[in-house]
């Protein structure tokens, strides 16, 4: 079964389920401190929208858990907004259909224009991936997107704002020592498992651990900023691929943006 390739696959009693209970753990005085700074939700658009943000946390993604609890509680679960995931969460029955009806969509351009054209529906990139994720401790206020360019060529094409979004916070719930890239290369682990990293980390229950296992977080406030939406370049021809330049132009804009909430977010020196 191909979970997580059709938007509307989403259901909204699953959804405010997960976001009732998983809630429980986000907020004032709970487990993860969670904090919209800014103008916050105030800065989306009406209309399906590209969130673009950096990546935090390790395999356990609190940083998306947190962003995602916010948004409902925000715009409830008429509103839905897809996260764009690595096909290995969506490649068996178990977590395939779980995260499919929580909106879940497997990354790609056919399946990313298909809620945004077709479902009309937000969507979440965070074009870092795993590289960004695990980047070290010691660049946790560094966007890192690696490169990526993919996600400002389907906003353009589907013709969509993107919102700058940043969070800090998750990247404290474990010390990312060394991405391991040459590691990764060597072993040859982006043939088979689409991943560029094989990471070093101190963290929850493991201590020392080597390779990118989820950890158990410790508690941390969760801390956001939203910016203002950056409208894409004009393409008057969604069926033809847009200039390489304006496509990386957008790029460049998207990410001087959401550096720029990220320098916002961390602490004075």
């Amino acid at each position: 079964m191909p979970w997580g390739r059709d938007p509307l696959e989403f259901d909204p009693a699953a959804t405010q389920q997960t976001v009732d209970r998983a809630g429980r753990l986000f907020g004032p005085r709970r487990y993860f401190g969670l904090e919209i700074e800014g103008d916050g939700f105030a800065n989306v658009p009406a209309g399906p929208t590209m969130v673009v943000s950096n990546h935090s946390g390790g395999t356990t993604i609190p940083d998306v858990w947190g962003f995602l609890i916010a948004w409902y509680r925000h715009f409830g679960v008429k509103r839905p907004i897809h996260p764009m995931a690595h096909e290995i969460i969506l490649s068996n029955r178990f977590t395939g259909v779980y995260f499919a009806k929580r909106g879940v969509l497997r990354g790609g351009r056919a399946i990313a224009l298909s809620a945004l054209r077709d479902a009309r529906h937000d969507l979440m990139v965070m074009p870092g991936g795993d590289r960004d994720t695990w980047r070290p401790y010691t660049k946790r206020y560094d966007v890192c997107f690696s490169g990526r360019v993919g996600y400002a060529r389907l906003a353009i094409l589907a013709g969509v704002p993107i919102v700058p979004v940043a969070n800090a916070g998750a990247h404290e719930t474990l010390i990312v020592l060394s991405d391991g890239r040459p590691f990764a290369r060597a072993i040859g682990l982006h043939a088979f498992a689409r991943a560029e990293i094989f990471p070093v980390h101190l963290s929850l229950p493991w201590g020392l651990a080597i390779g990118p296992w989820p950890h158990l977080p410790t508690p941390v406030t969760l801390r956001y900023r939203i910016g203002t939406p950056i409208l894409p370049p004009p393409h008057d021809d969604p069926e033809r691929e847009p200039d390489e330049d304006l496509v990386r132009g957008y790029d460049a804009e998207v990410r001087a943006a959401v550096q720029k909430l990220l320098d916002e977010l961390k602490p004075a020196a």
